[in-house]
């Protein structure tokens, strides 16, 4: 099977890897991350003029065309820079969500907003009690005539402060953790009823509590038909685990090239500690680590590309792997650090965190070894 990317994906990642030596290195990074919003706005401007945030969607809708191959690529190398801009929930979430269930007004009013950057998105599907449970969901949503009345909270929505276009997802029949009976809806977040809470992450990035108080929403605004919206969900989840654990590859690979320069330069008892046998053990371990997670990241975007449904087991193991060897490796790059590497100051500290939140986020290794096994077992 040929694994090289094609002249345009090399493109972009090239594109993106010029971007971050010149104009993203770690002191822009960490104002970035520490100013008001979390984000830059001349960066994602920059993002929109390169045409990053129109490669996943359709030619139809104004975009390249690409698929779960290219957002592999900008997910790698999002992770490489430490990116803190929402190319993540706008793209990939709100987006796919766009891609799946929008129809053609839909898609045409918000997708090219996506694509120019004025559109700044995010999916609130998260609760306090659902944990990695989507389907459990108290949000409701009302039907009253031809709109909507919204009531609930959604908890750490990624980008959930800056964003202005929020999908939500509510129940609009049945009972807490039933499958059916949930629907999709694009709000604005500036609408009434709508109550932001900012909730900064250890990793630098921006989520947000909300809470929607009879928020009124028309019906025009409903993604895909009522009720049946964890059939698209499960899609989007599939394809966003894929874009982290892409990321997470991307941190992955850095630190080890940081922690191995690192040893060469670092002197102990007058010699480099890179010349010490069992430090080179340990350095080897941690690219075999790498290495692992790598590969079956590109055996869950090929059979993903081929039939997403086909992938459930492998992006269930991709997921099981990114945290154990996840941690391997962020564990030794700050060990052979030193104090220093968990330090603010040090980068390798932030890409441990980054990695620590990829792990967390839709479901952790305890809960897709349980998926695995169950889906295993019924086969």
């Amino acid at each position: 099977m040929n694994f090289d990317l094609t002249e345009e994906q090399q493109m972009i990642r090239d594109s993106i890897a010029r971007f971050v030596q010149d104009d993203y290195d770690w002191d822009t990074r960490r104002a970035i991350a520490a100013s008001d919003s979390g984000m830059s706005d001349k960066a994602w401007s920059t993002f929109a003029e390169l045409g990053w945030l129109s490669i996943p969607f359709s030619e139809e809708d104004g975009g390249f065309g690409g698929n779960i191959v290219d957002t592999m690529v900008i997910m790698e190398e999002i992770g490489k820079g430490l990116i803190v801009e929402p190319y993540f929930p706008t793209v990939v979430l709100l987006g796919g969500l766009l891609k799946r269930a929008g129809n053609e007004g839909q898609r045409s009013a918000l997708i090219p907003g996506i694509i120019d950057g004025s559109v700044l998105g995010a999916f609130a599907y998260l609760e306090r009690q659902s944990r990695f449970e989507m389907a459990d969901c108290l949000t409701t949503a009302t039907a009253e005539g031809d709109s909507y009345t919204i009531n609930g909270e959604k908890t750490v929505v990624f980008n959930g402060m800056n964003a202005n276009k929020i999908a939500v997802l509510a129940r609009t029949s049945g009972s807490q953790s039933d499958r059916e009976g949930l629907s999709l809806f694009v709000v604005d977040a500036d609408a009434e009823g709508v109550s932001r809470i900012e909730v900064p992450m250890m990793d630098g990035q921006r989520c947000a509590n909300i809470r929607f108080d009879n928020v009124k929403v028309s019906a025009d605004m409903r993604l895909g038909t009522e009720g049946g919206a964890m059939e698209t969900v499960e899609s989007l989840v599939r394809e966003a685990i894929i874009a982290l654990c892409a990321e997470a590859v991307g941190c992955m690979g850095t630190l080890n090239a940081k922690t191995l320069e690192y040893t060469k330069t670092r002197e102990q008892f007058g010699t480099a500690i890179g010349s010490f046998q069992s430090l080179q053990h340990r350095m080897v371990d941690t690219m075999i680590a790498y290495e692992q997670a790598k590969s079956l990241l590109f055996k869950a975007v090929c059979e993903f590309k081929e039939d997403p449904a086909s992938a459930d087991l492998t992006i269930n193991a991709l997921k099981v792997l990114i945290d154990r060897n996840g941690k391997q490796v962020y564990g030794e790059a700050i060990q052979m650090h030193g104090g220093m590497g968990i330090t603010d100051e040090l980068d390798i500290g932030h890409y441990a965190k980054r990695l620590m939140m990829i792990i967390t986020s839709f479901g952790d290794a305890t809960y897709h070894r349980a998926q695995y096994a169950a889906k295993a077992y019924a086969a």
